[in-house]
């Protein structure tokens, strides 16, 4: 054997002695690096797909920036959302095989239901229809792409690298984070968010690698795009404490305006979900090209505009007209499938919603020394916290952002009143759930069946066991108990059919040896060469359960699903170890997956 091959085993070696210790919960130190993988993987994905958008943006737009859709003609600003319309009608009718929903909704639904496991597919349809919206002019925000590409860089190197679903779920949640931190240059936003929306889990053995992966993506980000903020404004404070009653208004406008977002979403989508996918776009670009023409503002992502209003750039009337006419072109546009985020606009309404009220309040109450800025500061939080309902990730992102520590205490106390508006007294779910669920894919989060993702098959199955054929010679039967195994998995045509307790066996063995009647078959085809009469283990008394193949990446909630269904009484956890070849690693009952959970 040569040193290439000897090199090939020991890592091919190394690799299943890895995926074995994924399965379990606490493969902290494992998690980590790949953590760290996926970080600098999916930075280098967003700065990519940045410097593309970007550079093509300042090409169409005359050289005036990456979003100065103002800079544009009325002509232009009419043919370029229907351009990009027609392109993207072209690229899902001949590419995405009915696969429109994209963006977090897409994450949360593979997470769901398909642990994690997002598609080569879905990334390019995410990658370039995203570019194609963005510099169509589409009223779609950058970050759902960004997330979408970094959940999906992790994934598909977790699927590659056939770790299994529980990392891969985790490799999803690494991705998530790097592709915010990226976006905005906001780590620790981008933890807070993948931890409390796509993961849903604050386990140390989940917390390390998303952190690493953040941190890695936002050094690779800075390396390549430069650590400019996102949006520069000075800092800024509330004059006195006599502002908390506006404060606490401005959280109840959010919410409700974040409840009507939410609303009308699902109006639309459930219109236009019959429509076909030509017409869904034709519709959101030329409703998006009519709104642009008379208010370019709410064209693409608008992070030009939200600096101007965080600066004081605008007038009320004008600030609340764009955070209108936003509204229902994002609305359109994200009902109608149009891929992209809702994150970035989300920042817009509450931006302009909020410097709206302040230069109202401003004018109305000039004894108070109000400053516009900060109510538009507090609006972009409150309208993404409650519209996304991720209070800790809008607040987190709003430091971030403004790198204002005086706007925490105000910051704090208009997400919960917003995020309070829109889900309690407006009974609104968030947008993600509400998009899934507008396109017919349901979405639920139990604890119980949270707690059986993070943990893979390969940790609590039990390796106690032998393999053998369903008719055997009585020295063969007490060959099988020579390492005392828990089970006999008995195989017919090369097929794991049952297993029978190790116990039964020695129990029948042993009654056989003092005398007692056996069931001991008497036929020809029940007796060895020599004429020795066979026991059959299909038929002496004991324990006995039916089998059903599980995969080796699978999770204990795969697990439980499979006996829900009927499948089998017990599983057999294999992987294909060559071409036509299964090896099976152990046995799993429905008895250790509930004692799993239970410790």
């Amino acid at each position: 054997m040569n040193l290439y091959q000897k090199t090939r085993d020991w890592l091919g070696a190394q690799l299943e002695d890895m995926r074995l210790h994924l399965a379990r919960p606490d493969a902290l130190l494992q998690l980590a690096l790949l953590g760290l993988l996926t970080g600098l993987l999916a930075g280098g994905v967003i700065v990519l797909f940045r410097v593309l958008v970007e550079s093509i943006q300042n090409l169409a737009l005359h050289g005036r920036g990456p979003d100065a859709f103002e800079a544009l003609s009325l002509a232009e600003r009419f043919a370029y959302p229907l351009l990009g319309a027609i392109l993207l009608a072209l690229m899902f009718r001949w590419f995405a095989r009915g696969l429109y929903v994209l963006g977090v909704a897409r994450v949360l639904e593979r997470m769901a239901y398909h642990q994690g496991h997002l598609t080569l597919r879905g990334f390019l349809l995410q990658f370039f229809g995203v570019a194609i919206a963005l510099v169509g002019g589409h009223s779609v925000g950058r970050e759902g792409a960004h997330i979408f590409l970094g959940a999906c860089t992790g994934s598909l190197l977790g699927q590659k690298l056939e770790l299994p679903n529980n990392a891969v779920r985790t490799l999803v949640g690494c991705g998530t984070a790097a592709g915010i931190a990226a976006s905005f240059n906001t780590p620790l936003a981008g933890v807070i968010f993948a931890l409390e929306v796509i993961m849903m889990d604050y386990q140390l053995a989940s917390f390390i690698p998303v952190i690493l992966s953040a941190v890695t993506a936002t050094v690779v980000s800075n390396a390549a795009l430069g650590n400019a903020a996102v949006f520069s404004v000075p800092v800024m404070e509330l004059s006195s404490l006599k502002e908390i009653p506006l404060v606490i208004l401005l959280g109840l406008f959010s919410g409700a305006l974040a409840a009507g977002f939410i609303r009308l979403v699902r109006a639309i989508a459930s219109r236009g979900k019959s429509w076909s996918i030509e017409w869904q776009m034709l519709a959101a670009g030329l409703s998006t090209a009519l709104l642009g023409m008379w208010i370019p503002e709410i064209m693409g992502i608008g992070y030009d505009t939200i600096n101007l209003t965080l600066v004081g750039g605008y007038g009320a009337g004008i600030l609340l007209l764009m955070a209108a006419a936003k509204l229902i072109a994002t609305s359109i546009c994200s009902a109608l499938n149009v891929p992209g985020g809702m994150i970035g606009p989300s920042f817009f309404i509450g931006a302009t919603l909020g410097g709206g009220f302040g230069h109202v309040l401003a004018h109305w109450l000039p004894g108070l020394d109000i400053q516009p800025g900060i109510y538009a500061m507090l609006g972009m939080s409150a309208v993404m916290g409650a519209s996304l309902q991720a209070p800790l990730a809008a607040l987190t992102a709003l430091l971030e952002l403004t790198d204002n520590p005086q706007i925490i205490m105000p910051g704090m106390l208009v997400v919960v009143i917003a995020g309070l508006t829109a889900s309690e007294l407006f009974g609104q779910e968030s947008l993600f759930i509400t998009m899934l669920k507008a396109k017919g894919l349901d979405y639920r989060q139990h604890p119980v069946i949270a707690a059986l993702r993070r943990v893979g098959v390969a940790s609590v199955m039990d390796k106690r066991f032998v393999r053998s054929q369903r008719l055997v010679s009585p020295e063969e039967a007490w060959k099988l108990l020579e390492n005392k195994p828990r089970w006999i998995v008995i195989v017919e045509d090369k097929t794991p059919r049952a297993i029978l307790s190790g116990i039964a066996l020695a129990g029948y063995l042993e009654a056989q040896y003092d005398g007692v009647a056996a069931d001991i078959g008497d036929t020809e085809e029940e007796r060895g060469e020599t004429g020795e009469a066979l026991i059959d283990l299909m038929k002496i008394p004991g324990k006995r359960l039916e089998l059903a193949p599980i995969q080796l990446h699978e999770t204990l909630q795969e697990a439980l699903e499979k006996l829900d269904r009927g499948e089998g009484e017990a599983l057999y956890v294999r992987r294909m170890s060559a071409p036509g070849i299964w090896r099976i690693y152990g046995i799993l009952t429905r008895e250790q997956i509930e004692s799993s959970y239970r410790l």
